[in-house]
């Protein structure tokens, strides 16, 4: 198969959420993933690894960590979900996307090798897109001769595909709720879904949680004979201030007394904290013999980059793009507004997906906008405009219903003045939409 072929093939079994009624292949467990990654000779146990799970920060700190272990000249791989724009933003070595043809020759692999298990009896059913793609992952980390991989979980972690490997260490992001259908309508059931990643004697770095998720995480850590790494013991913020959005930070290890300055281009103050969950991780990895030096730290921070979470793509009027998709991301989303805004006129493209806490974050994030446009990303899953409206729309000082996610950025950049702010949120699916729509250039022209 050709790349267009592979991607549409893989879009054929259903994506990551699908439910098991939509495909027999959609069962969430780990039995086809580790067949499949015995059949093509465990190629996630060629490199040592670093596993994430959390509701929100896994992509930011994957993306500190990795920029951190590329500044110290390792050799990288990188997996993360969802894309925004090309499925294969998901998979990249040293910083750079998987090539089409790669993408293409390493499924073409994989899709015989499933063809194979199916005819044998070993497979019992078709393994679906996320599996499918996490074992492309797999192989191509270390057909590419990498040299440390990080990873980060789709859904959960207890049973999600990427928990076969066996990392160096596992690290745990601010837990809250997202999901629910799948992972439990508790924090302790959401919690204890996302400690499945922890394994025995794997340390685990446990970044700032409610004390309810705590103590689950830590008793799991307990039962799996886990070293617990908590940033919130192991780092002292002295000082910060933020400039044009991004935190500032001087940073004390309490142990040591090492001293970091961290300097961020990640938009946000809960970065510092996606941040130092990186950190915490390299301090562990420096103990087993990695070498990283304080400054491969620091330059790695501030080299790092991660599209699409309160990225800034233009000014006058300002436009950010951020994927706040549950109610702890529109917090953070919010918070960023109170800080930065200033007084100035806000305008929110909001779109959501069928499964998302739409009135909860519209409740966060709707007073602060002078004026809501409704829109819905080019998805199956996602809201209509309309009914976005009739749920949320009580939350909102103005709205408009907009369908056409294009048409919308092109009705907002014609109303808003240079001194304003427009943001997309709600969706990363939209998010993604939007942003390759504006690198395109085929937007309408600002006011």
């Amino acid at each position: 198969m050709n790349f267009e072929e592979s991607v549409r093939y893989l879009l054929s079994l259903g994506r990551e959420l699908a439910a098991p009624t939509q495909a027999a292949a959609a069962k969430f467990n780990l039995e086809n993933i580790t067949i499949l990654a015995n059949s093509l000779g465990h190629p996630e146990r060629k490199y040592p690894s670093v596993h994430i799970a959390g509701t929100n920060g896994k992509g930011s700190t994957a993306a500190f960590l990795e920029s951190i272990l590329r500044t110290a000249g390792y050799r990288t791989g990188l997996y993360t979900s969802p894309h925004l724009a090309r499925i294969n933003e998901r998979i990249r070595v040293n910083g750079e996307e998987m090539s089409d043809a790669r993408f293409a020759s390493v499924f073409s692999r994989i899709h015989s090798t499933i063809e194979e298990s199916l005819a044998s009896g070993a497979l019992r059913a078709h393994p679906t897109f996320f599996e499918c793609v996490t074992a492309i992952a797999f192989a191509y980390f270390s057909d590419a001769d990498v040299e440390f991989a990080v990873f980060e979980t789709g859904l959960g972690g207890r049973l999600d595909s990427t928990n076969i490997v066996t990392p160096q260490v596992s690290i745990i992001t601010r837990v809250d709720f997202d999901h629910e259908n799948f992972l439990g309508h508790s924090l302790r059931e959401i919690a204890g879904e996302k400690a499945g990643i922890i394994k025995p004697g794997v340390p685990v770095v446990i970044a700032e949680q409610r004390e309810e998720v705590r103590e689950v995480l830590l008793a799991k850590a307990r039962e799996m004979n886990a070293r617990v790494i908590e940033t919130t013991s192991t780092f002292a913020i002295e000082s910060q201030k933020m400039l044009d959005g991004r935190a500032r930070a001087t940073v004390r290890r309490i142990e040591t007394g090492a001293r970091f300055e961290f300097a961020p281009q990640l938009a946000g103050r809960f970065q510092l904290q996606n941040a130092l969950n990186a950190v915490a991780t390299t301090g562990v990895l420096q103990s087993k013999g990695f070498r990283i030096s304080d400054a491969d730290i620091e330059k790695g921070i501030a080299a790092a980059i991660w599209p699409g979470r309160i990225e800034k793509v233009h000014s006058n009027p300002d436009i950010y793009l951020d994927g706040a998709h549950n109610p702890s991301a529109a917090r953070e989303l919010a918070t960023f507004f109170d800080e930065n805004l200033h007084g100035r006129k806000l305008i929110l493209i909001f779109g959501a997906l069928r499964d998302k806490a739409v009135d909860e974050i519209a409740g966060i994030l709707f007073p602060r906008a002078s004026e809501v446009f409704f829109t819905e990303p080019r998805t199956s899953r996602s809201i209509s405009a309309s009914q976005l409206a009739e749920i949320s729309g009580h939350h909102a000082t103005h709205f408009k219903i907009i369908p056409d996610a294009e048409e919308a950025l092109d009705a907002a950049l014609a109303q808003a003045a240079p001194g304003e702010v427009i943001c997309i949120t709600g969706s990363l699916y939209l998010v993604g939409q939007l942003r390759h729509h504006w690198q395109m250039g085929t937007h309408a022209p600002s006011r």
